[in-house]
């Protein structure tokens, strides 16, 4: 009997079993993402289907958010492009926006009826905040990660406030917060690297 001590061997990590399974997966991800899809998109690759690890899921996000374009839907086009090639790029982005586009075309036209409703107007609000709350409750998940960067603490912290502060208060183009902070953490991540 082995010991529990013993190093088990690596098992096969889950993936999509098919093209099918791809598309609907991002279909339920793309309508459990009202208001943002980010809190969900990282519950489900991450933590209840095993497609990523937190750490890929934080390279890929990063890079889905300096591409031009819906950051959810340039994660989409990654995730079905690692496990299918161009094939599962197209259907994990037409089921990332399927459903959602007959959605909203529906929702614009009973807003056009209902918006001036105030309990329309309400309920919106409510929906903004609950939104806010998912995408904060996500930024404490990632930022357990900042721990496992080549990086030492001390430093990626004071970077991630800095980015949240650059954004949240001085309400700066993301594109200047990517490039100046963004460029000074890949430069310092590189070097840490190269030593």
């Amino acid at each position: 009997m082995p010991s529990p001590h013993t190093a088990q061997p690596d098992l096969p990590r889950p993936q999509p079993a098919s093209l099918a399974d791809l598309f609907f997966s991002f279909t339920w991800l793309a309508l459990q993402g009202f208001g943002g899809v980010l809190a969900v998109i990282q519950r489900e690759m991450v933590e209840r289907k095993r497609w990523m690890t937190q750490e890929e899921f934080l390279e890929d996000w990063a890079v889905a958010q300096i591409m031009p374009g819906p950051n959810v839907v340039n994660l989409s086009l990654m995730v079905g492009g690692r496990y299918f090639g161009l094939k599962g790029a197209l259907t994990a982005l037409a089921g990332m926006l399927a459903a959602p586009l007959v959605i909203v075309l529906v929702l614009g036209v009973l807003y056009t009826r209902f918006g001036g409703n105030p309990q329309v107007a309400g309920a919106l609000r409510g929906m903004a905040a609950v939104s806010a709350g998912m995408i904060a409750a996500t930024g404490m998940k990632l930022a357990a990660a900042l721990g496992k960067h080549p990086l030492p603490l001390w430093l990626t912290l004071p970077l991630a406030v800095l980015g949240v502060l650059m954004v949240a208060v001085l309400r700066w183009p993301l594109i200047y917060i990517l490039l100046g902070l963004g460029g000074i953490g890949c430069v310092l991540t590189y070097r840490k690297l190269s030593t």
